[in-house]
């Protein structure tokens, strides 16, 4: 029979023994450094150790199926896991995920407390996979999730229940340091003259409406004080929750002041109003010089991430040109994964399998000149 005493030592050992075990797991798991901008204001460091940060990552807008994250992810969690671990071994330290409006408000002023568990939960593996997340916001990707009390509520309102939004996921995510950036919107845009009521989606593509307006009827406004405001009333729904992390809005391509097809949102007019500027540019075959002058176009005077590339409309040659020749101008790249690992692809038989997988491996090969 053990005595009292030996009962007390060998208590005293487990507990040693347990704390061992515990320090010797957080020592394994990646710690991850909040993300700022650089002294020289041209990039990203880490706060604490001041090193360099090139985001260099995915998109993680959908799976192979098409579906959107917040379709799969309370039901298939591993899946996302495992998508995950996959992004981080190709050599990915950003993700950039597509939060959809309607998953996240039950009402113009309530926000799905379940999302929100959700998105802690996506927080927490992202800080042990060693990924930082682009939180882009707002998304109304599938029509058919759209509310349509949404879609009912005039300029005023509809800013409002986005600022609403904004204020419970930044809260939601104040105190982890994975979040790379807020992004307030994929590809937001003012419209040139007034739209019907309730038609705040661009034109679908790929069964997706990734453009949205801001305002259905500019009456007269200059259109970068409209998105100027726009950007105000949501940065500051966020800063009140979060006045650490960076805040960003991902551009459409023509969004420069110059002739032709225009987003409103002129990159020198609205830079003011953010941390840093994003772009989504996709060179073209023989275009790349073209692609570069446009990229140019958004360095003014903060950082330049190009938030979404792909060899959609080029080779990798004449791809990984632009790349390189990116570098002199821009300070982050975040592409794409789909769900399927490299192995998988190989055994696929689409052309969409051959293209998708000749970037992952473009991806790998580039991500140590990267860091």
């Amino acid at each position: 029979m053990i005595s009292p005493r030996s009962r007390r030592v060998l208590a005293q050992c487990l507990t040693i023994a347990w704390c061992s075990v515990v320090w010797l797991l957080e020592a394994a798991e990646p710690r991850l450094d909040s993300v700022i901008i650089s002294k020289d204001g041209k990039g990203f460091a880490f706060a604490a150790s001041g090193k360099s940060f090139v985001p260099w990552g995915f998109n993680y807008d959908h799976d192979e199926a098409g579906r959107l994250l917040e379709d799969y992810w309370l039901t298939e969690w591993p899946k996302v896991e495992t998508d995950f671990r996959t992004m981080k071994d190709l050599g990915a330290n950003v993700v950039r995920i597509h939060l959809q409006f309607g998953k996240f408000m039950e009402k113009a002023d309530k926000p799905n407390p379940t999302a929100l568990q959700q998105l802690a939960k996506l927080l927490n593996l992202a800080e042990h996979t060693g990924l930082h997340l682009d939180l882009t916001g707002l998304g109304c990707y599938h029509k058919a999730d759209v509310p349509t009390w949404y879609d009912a509520l005039d300029e005023t309102a509809r800013w409002s229940a986005q600022a609403k939004f904004w204020s419970a996921v930044a809260k939601q995510c104040a105190a982890s340091p994975a979040i790379f950036c807020y992004d307030l919107m994929n590809e937001p845009v003012i419209a040139g003259a007034r739209r019907p009521a309730g038609d705040w989606l661009g034109p679908a593509f790929g069964g997706k409406h990734f453009v949205q307006v801001i305002t259905l009827d500019p009456a007269g406004r200059v259109p970068h004080t409209v998105a100027s405001a726009w950007i105000r009333t949501l940065a500051k729904a966020i800063r009140q929750q979060d006045a650490k992390h960076l805040v960003t809005v991902g551009l459409v391509d023509w969004s420069l002041d110059r002739p032709g097809l225009r987003s409103g949102f002129v990159p020198d007019k609205i830079a003011a109003d953010l941390d840093f500027l994003c772009v989504h540019l996709y060179p073209k075959n023989g275009e790349v010089p073209k692609a570069i002058e446009t990229l140019r176009g958004f360095a003014v005077g903060k950082p330049v991430v190009i938030e979404e590339t792909f060899p959609l409309q080029a080779g990798l040659r004449e791809f990984g040109q632009f790349i390189t020749e990116s570098r002199a101008v821009a300070s982050g790249w975040i592409g794409f994964y789909w769900g399927k690992s490299p192995a998988e692809l190989r055994k696929g038989g689409t052309v969409a399998d051959a293209i998708t997988l000749g970037w992952l491996e473009f991806f790998q090969r580039e991500t140590p000149t990267m860091r």
